[in-house]
C-alpha cells in the first residue's frame, strides 16, 4: 500500500457500497417497475412425472385482467429454442452425453415437481395468479425416478434418449494402476458417503423483467444474475435467435446468489419472449415457496469411496465412484460440477500418487442440480477429510500425525497431481500450525472433561483443504467441455480531473467488488477509494466478460483490472516523457505522482489526466487524446486457495443434540485485498457449511413430491447455531496472476462440513460410532447412538 493511502491492498475499507444497502437505496430487480409493465404467474406440474396430454386455457384467457396465455405448444410453434447446457462432457468410450431438450414451458412431460406448463400474464400478479387456477391441465402420471441407484436400474426413463436415465459415466485416473496399489496396500479404508442436496435460499429470490421496444426491435431483460453477458448470449443465440446486440441485459443491485444465479432459467427466456408478443414489459417474481422447486439444487451426491495406506500411514492410493445428480434436466453447468470441479480436486492437499474417480451423472424426476457455494470442491473435501479421519481412528495414528505425514511439502510446488491440477504455491503446515494455535487445541481435553461433568460428549473435528478457484485457463476449459471462455474483462477510464470509472465484467451480489476493486485502483494510481467508481451488471455498458463464480472475481476480474492500469500508466509516462521533457525509461511513478529520476520535475496523476484530455501540448504524433484502457485477462492456472478448520462439538447423548461450541479457521487465500471484507466471506461460507452438516436437507419422497417445501421443513442455519468463529489467515500468493491473490468466497463452505462431522464422531467415538451422516440432526446423531448400542 502507498505510504499515506489508506485505502489500498491490504486495508480494511468499509464497503463502499454498505450505504445505500443498509439505509434502503439499494436498487434490486424487484424494485424496477417499467411503465405498461404488466405480471407474469407459471403454472408449475404438482406431479413429477406425467405425460402432457394437452392444456386447456380458454377460461384462463376470459379471466379479468389477462392480456395472454402461453404454453409449451406456442413456445414450439414460434420456434423458441429450449434451454442450454453450457458445458459438454463424453462417456468413458467417447460417446458424447446424453443432452435432452430443456423446453421453456413442458412439452409432451412434465419432469418434476415445479416444472412451468403454462404462464399467465395479466394486468397483475393477483390477477395473473388467479386466472393461473382456471387452466386445465391434461396429465396421465408415469412411473416416478427420485432414488439415483433405482433410476439407473432402468424400468423408467426420465427421457426417451437416456434409457437408463444415464447422463454420462466419466472417469478419470487410471483403474487397473490403482487396482493393483490397493492389492498391495497394508491397510484400506472405506467409506459410504451421502452428499446431502441443498436449496440455494439466497435472500432475494429470483426476478426477471421483460422489455422489448417494437420501434427498434430492442429487447431489455432486468434480472438477478451472476453473469449477464453469459445470459445475453445463450438466450440471444440459442433460446430467442436473435442478434446479440439486439438484446441487453441488466443486472442491478443483487441479493446473493451461491452458485443458483449463474444459470440461464426459463423464466428470464419466457418473459422477455412473451414481452414481444404482447409489446408490453413483463414482470416475473419467484416467492420463496416457487424458488425451491424452480432454482437450481445443489450438492447430492452418493459415494463409495476408499484410502489405500502403507503400514506407516503414508497414503498410496485413493478411489472413488459417485452417483451424481443431475435432477430432471441439465442446468448450465450441471455436467462440470461433479467432474472437472469435483474429481480433479480428489488429491487434496496430500502426495497420494495414484487416484481414480469414477462419476455417473444420473437423471431423476427432481429438480435441476448445479452448482452451489463450492460447487464441487466441497463434495471432493468431504470425502477426502471423512476417508482421512477414519483412517487415523483405524490405524491408531492421531488426526494431525496424519496430516502431517501426508502433506504435500512446502518445498514441493509446484505440484502436480495424479488428478489433473497442478498446484503453484501453498503451506499446509502453516495454516494447521495457526489452527491449532489460534483453536487452543492443547487444551482440548480440559475442556472435554469439563463438559462431561456437563453431561455432555464433547468432540474434536479437523480438516485440510484446498480448492480450485478462478476457472481458467480458456482452451483448457474448452478442451474440457466448456462451451463458452473462461477470461475476464475490465475497462478503465479516467476523466480529465484524474477520477476513475472501472467498467468489469465481473458482478458483485454481495462480495463488496465496489469497494475492493477500488481499492485494486487506489493502490495502483495512488488515490483515495472516493476517487474510484465501479460499474457492473448492464451489458450495454460493460464490456464483454464472464461474470462471477468460482471465487474468480479478484483472481481473474481484478486481474484485467491491474492489466488495463498498467496500460494507464504506460500512457502516462509517455504523456509525462513529452511534456517534462525526459526520456520516458526516466519517469518514474509512485503514490500518485510521476517524477523524472534524479530531478525534481514531477507530475501529478490528475495533472497527466488533464494533459491527456486537453491536449495542448502532447504527443499527438504519437499518441491518440484521452485516457481510456481495456484489458481481457485468461488465466494460465486455477488458483488454490487451502487451509485448516478445526470444530469443536457438544453432544447430548439423550437427545443427539450437536452444538457447535468452538469454530477456527486458518485459511490461505493468497494476497489479501481487505482483510474485513474476507473474513465477512469465511464468515458466511462457515456458517452455510454448518448448515449442511447440521440442518440442510433437500428431501423428496418416492413420487417425487418436495417434502422440504418451505422452511417449515427446511431449517436453515440462524446466528444461535453458530459460535463465534476465529478465523485468520496464512497466505501464500499465487504465482501467476499479477495480484497474487487466490480466493476466499467459498472456503468457508468446503472446509467446514467434515470439520463438524468429524468432531461429531469424535464425540460419539467412545459410544463405538464411526459415521454420522449429513445433515446431523438431533433424530440422526441420536439413532447413531442407539445402533452403536
Amino acid at each position: 500500500m502507498p505510504d499515506g493511502n489508506a485505502t489500498g491492498i491490504g486495508a480494511s475499507v468499509p464497503r463502499k457500497e454498505d450505504r445505500r444497502f443498509i439505509t434502503g437505496k439499494g436498487n434490486y430487480t424487484d424494485d424496477i417497475n417499467r411503465p405498461n409493465q404488466t405480471y407474469a404467474y407459471f403454472l408449475r406440474s404438482d406431479i413429477a412425472h406425467a405425460t402432457l396430454n394437452g392444456v386447456d386455457t380458454s377460461a384462463a384467457e376470459k379471466a379479468g385482467g389477462v392480456v395472454a396465455v402461453f404454453t409449451g405448444a406456442d413456445l414450439a410453434a414460434a420456434e423458441v429454442g429450449g434451454v442450454p447446457c453450457g458445458w459438454a462432457l463424453t462417456f468413458q468410450n467417447g460417446d458424447p452425453m446424453k443432452e435432452p431438450g430443456h423446453p421453456i414451458l413442458a412439452q409432451g412431460k412434465v419432469r418434476h415437481v415445479g416444472d412451468p406448463i403454462a404462464v399467465v400474464i395479466a394486468e397483475s400478479r393477483k390477477q395473473a395468479k388467479a386466472a393461473a387456477a382456471e387452466i386445465k391441465v391434461n396429465l396421465s402420471d408415469l412411473p416416478v425416478v427420485v432414488d439415483m441407484t433405482k433410476a439407473i436400474e432402468g424400468g423408467q426413463s426420465v427421457h426417451d434418449e437416456a434409457e437408463d436415465n444415464i447422463c454420462f459415466d466419466w472417469a478419470i485416473g487410471d483403474k487397473a494402476e490403482v487396482d493393483a496399489v490397493f492389492e498391495g496396500a497394508d491397510h484400506v479404508t472405506s467409506i459410504d458417503i451421502v452428499n446431502n442436496r441443498l436449496i440455494p435460499n439466497s435472500m432475494e429470490p429470483r426476478v426477471a423483467i421483460g422489455d422489448f421496444e417494437d420501434s427498434t426491435g430492442d429487447y431489455t431483460l432486468y434480472t438477478t444474475t451472476q453473469n449477464p453477458h453469459v445470459i445475453r448470449l445463450l438466450m440471444g443465440a440459442f433460446v430467442l435467435k436473435i442478434p446479440e446486440h439486439k438484446l441487453r441485459v441488466v443486472s442491478p443491485d443483487v441479493g446473493g446468489g451461491f452458485g443458483s444465479k449463474i444459470f440461464h432459467y426459463a423464466e428470464e427466456a419466457m418473459v422477455t419472449w412473451a414481452s414481444a408478443q404482447i409489446n408490453r414489459p413483463v414482470k416475473w417474481t419467484s416467492d420463496r415457496s416457487e424458488a425451491f422447486m424452480s432454482d437450481a439444487h445443489g450438492r447430492d451426491h452418493v459415494t463409495k469411496a476408499s484410502l489405500a495406506l502403507d503400514k506407516d500411514g503414508k497414503f498410496i492410493g485413493l478411489k472413488e465412484e459417485t452417483l451424481a445428480n443431475m435432477g430432471g434436466y441439465l442446468s448450465t453447468f450441471g455436467p462440470a460440477i461433479p467432474t472437472y470441479m469435483h474429481s480433479v480436486l480428489m488429491a487434496g492437499v496430500y502426495t497420494t500418487p495414484v487416484i481414480y474417480s469414477n462419476i455417473i451423472a444420473v437423471f431423476t424426476n427432481t429438480v435441476p442440480v448445479d452448482a452451489y457455494r463450492g460447487a464441487g470442491r466441497p463434495e471432493a473435501t468431504y470425502i477426502i477429510e471423512r476417508l482421512v479421519d477414519r483412517a487415523a481412528r483405524e490405524m491408531g495414528i492421531s488426526q494431525v500425525e496424519l496430516r502431517r505425514k501426508n502433506f504435500i511439502p512446502e518445498d514441493a510446488f509446484p505440484y502436480q497431481t495424479p488428478v489433473a491440477l497442478a498446484y503453484d504455491s501453498g503451506n499446509y503446515n502453516a495454516t494447521l500450525d495457526t489452527a491449532l494455535k489460534n483453536g487452543d487445541v492443547d487444551g482440548f481435553d480440559a475442556r472435554k472433561a469439563e463438559s462431561a461433568k456437563n453431561g455432555r460428549l464433547r468432540g474434536i473435528g479437523y480438516s485440510t483443504y484446498v480448492e480450485a478457484c478462478g476457472a481458467a485457463p480458456s482452451a483448457v476449459a474448452g478442451a474440457l467441455g466448456a462451451r463458452a471462455g473462461l477470461y475476464e474483462c475490465a475497462n478503465v477510464r479516467v476523466h480529465p480531473t484524474g477520477s476513475v470509472t472501472v467498467f468489469t465484467g465481473s458482478h458483485s451480489h454481495g462480495q463488496g467488488h465496489e469497494t475492493a476493486f477500488a481499492q485494486l485502483v487506489s493502490e495502483k494510481l495512488g488515490m483515495h477509494t472516493e476517487n474510484i467508481e465501479i460499474v457492473h451488471g448492464d451489458t450495454e455498458k460493460i464490456p464483454f466478460g464472464m461474470g462471477t463464480f468460482g471465487s474468480r472475481s479478484l483472481a481473474v476480474g481484478g486481474s484485467a483490472i491491474d492489466k488495463a492500469l498498467d496500460k494507464i500508466i504506460d500512457k502516462s509516462r509517455k504523456i509525462v516523457s513529452h511534456i517534462l521533457e525526459a526520456g520516458e525509461g526516466d519517469i518514474k511513478f509512485a503514490d500518485g505522482n510521476f517524477t523524472v529520476a534524479g530531478t525534481d520535475k514531477t507530475m501529478a496523476f490528475g495533472e497527466v489526466a488533464l494533459a491527456a484530455y486537453v491536449p495542448h501540448n502532447y504527443p499527438l504524433e504519437e499518441l491518440e487524446p484521452g485516457l481510456e484502457e481495456t484489458a481481457f485477462y485468461d488465466p494460465t492456472n486455477f488458483t488454490y486457495p487451502a487451509g485448516c478448520h478445526v470444530c469443536e462439538v457438544e453432544v447430548d447423548p439423550t437427545t443427539g443434540v450437536t452444538e457447535v461450541v468452538k469454530f477456527t479457521a486458518a485459511d490461505d487465500p493468497g494476497t489479501v485485498v481487505n482483510p474485513m471484507i474476507v473474513e465477512g466471506q469465511v464468515h458466511g461460507g462457515i456458517a452455510q457449511g454448518i448448515g449442511q452438516a447440521l440442518l440442510e436437507g433437500c428431501s423428496y419422497d418416492d413420487n417425487g413430491q418436495l417434502l422440504t417445501g418451505s422452511y417449515m421443513d427446511y431449517t436453515m442455519p440462524r446466528a444461535d447455531n453458530l459460535p463465534n468463529y476465529v478465523v485468520s489467515t496464512e497466505s501464500t500468493a499465487c504465482t501467476h496472476n499479477p495480484l497474487g491473490v487466490k480466493g476466499c468466497g467459498e472456503v468457508g463452505a468446503i472446509g467446514s462440513p467434515p470439520a463438524v462431522i468429524n468432531a461429531i464422531v469424535d464425540a460419539l467415538s467412545d459410544l463405538g460410532v464411526t459415521d454420522v451422516a449429513m445433515p446431523a440432526t438431533p433424530q440422526t446423531v441420536w439413532r447413531a447412538i442407539q445402533a452403536a448400542k
